[in-house]
């Protein structure tokens, strides 16, 4: 064994803000802003309120602010909360290729809640270089994992979540070398989350996953700090993660180019409230209504090809609730040739009942696609309509594109802070300037 628990741990501890490249920078700012915003979207849901209101009950008499609700509990509640709140709606970043990886609702919450603890003083570069932390060790946890966790019935971010979550709580607490692994150590203990809500009902608890990952980081990185310790083969080891979540795995993948290698630079943002598996599909159907304007009541059937997870995963005809409908790949491209993909809005209970919608949706078919393996989420599109018409486009994957960041925080914003919203973003835009983070989820914002 190479000590790679270790090696990441030193790696973190040593990491400084004034280390990183500004293209580094700029993509863990873009990140947090993105998560920021599906915080304060999530806040609204009630499977969100449910958790907000555990968060308060459990958690008063804090300093660390629930996004979305401006009421301050204890890190530990607050980290939960907005964990669970970035991922109540699909909405919040992933990698490419990917690595079974959150890198902003697993890592933001929890950094955030320590970082508005009493006597932290933290400033927006120390929040930057801890996300970045966080970031680079969880995300080289994921690619050593190659979705095999998944593999055994496990949602691999509630799994990898915990390990970035520590790493971005002891960076901002400062713990060294040592102290750190033993953080690591803890958290290869939290690790957790099944995929059985994919079979048909509980879906609320996918978004708690990464509520409890971000609570996770906060509780591992406090006991450490206070000289708790944890196995320093935790991800190695005989029973390390790897051994016991995977059903094959990569060691070298843990740490290959650390310190070289910037593995948050694959961090994307998502455009549309839907899981990532969908997300070409959906904009291939919206280019083609765009390019030949047709009305969704005009089409007959649709055809999307896919890797042999969105297959076997996502080929969902019947959607019984929310969750299963963001995560059904024909739900999603139903909705998209009937309502405006990209607002939250468009993705209610009355979608659900759409009987357009419900309809189509059990026309649309998803076919394997030679060659795919699963980090590729691009699909081939045909529409067939009810004239005979056919039309094919293919997207390689839908994601946010380069400037398209602000609008999204608008859409994501608009509801729950109106005008207040650009002055926030604004803000976050300079986050490597400010002070403090007591105001980040105030009330005034």
């Amino acid at each position: 064994m190479a000590e790679e628990t270790v090696q990441l741990a030193r790696y973190a501890a040593a990491l400084r803000y004034e280390d990183l490249p500004e293209a580094v920078v700029a993509c863990a700012k873009d990140a947090i802003i993105d998560t920021v915003a599906a915080c304060i979207c999530g806040s609204a849901l009630p499977w969100s309120r449910i958790v907000i209101d555990y968060a308060e009950r459990t958690g008063p008499g804090g300093t660390s602010h629930i996004l979305g609700r401006g009421s301050a509990v204890q890190a530990p509640a607050a980290a939960l909360a907005n964990g669970a709140l970035a991922h109540a709606f699909e909405l919040d970043s992933l990698t490419r290729p990917g690595a079974g990886a959150h890198p902003g609702a697993t890592v933001l919450p929890p950094a955030l809640a320590v970082a508005q603890q009493p006597g932290i003083n933290a400033t927006g570069r120390d929040l930057i270089a801890a996300f970045v932390a966080g970031n680079e060790v969880m995300i080289r946890i994921g690619r050593a994992t190659g979705h095999t966790n998944e593999a055994r019935g496990f949602h691999a971010p509630g799994t990898t979540g915990p390990f970035g979550a520590a790493v971005a709580c002891g960076h901002l607490l400062g713990l060294d070398e040592r102290a750190m692994t033993n953080a690591i150590g803890i958290a290869g203990s939290l690790a957790g989350g099944l995929l059985e809500f994919a079979r048909g009902d509980g879906g609320m608890v996918k978004r708690l996953h990464l509520g409890r990952a971000s609570e996770a980081g906060v509780l591992a990185a406090s006991l450490a700090a206070a000289g708790f310790t944890g196995p320093r083969t935790v991800l190695e080891g005989q029973f390390g993660f790897l051994r016991v979540f995977c059903t094959e795995w990569e060691e070298a993948a843990l740490t290959r180019n650390l310190g070289h290698e910037y593995v948050i630079l694959s961090t994307v943002l998502k455009r549309y409230p839907v899981h990532a598996t969908a997300h070409a599909a959906v904009r291939a159907v919206r280019d083609l209504r765009a390019e030949h304007g047709f009305p969704g009541s005009a089409v007959e059937a649709v055809t999307v090809t896919g890797n042999k997870r969105m297959v076997e995963r996502h080929a969902i005809t019947e959607p019984g609730d929310l969750m299963l409908a963001q995560y059904s790949i024909p739900f999603c491209v139903a909705l998209a040739l009937f309502r405006e993909a990209r607002d939250p809005e468009s993705y209610d209970e009355s979608a659900l009942a759409d009987p357009q919608i419900r309809a189509l949706c059990r026309r649309v078919r998803v076919v394997p696609e030679g060659g795919t393996g699963h980090g590729a989420m691009g699909s081939t599109v045909t529409v067939t309509l009810a004239d005979g018409r056919h039309f094919e486009h293919h997207v390689d994957s839908g994601l946010l594109e380069p400037g398209e960041l602000p609008d999204k925080f608008a859409r994501l914003t608009r509801a729950t802070l109106g005008d207040k919203g650009a002055a926030l973003l604004a803000r976050l835009q300079r986050l490597e300037h400010e002070e403090s983070l007591d105001w980040l989820g105030a009330p005034a914002n």
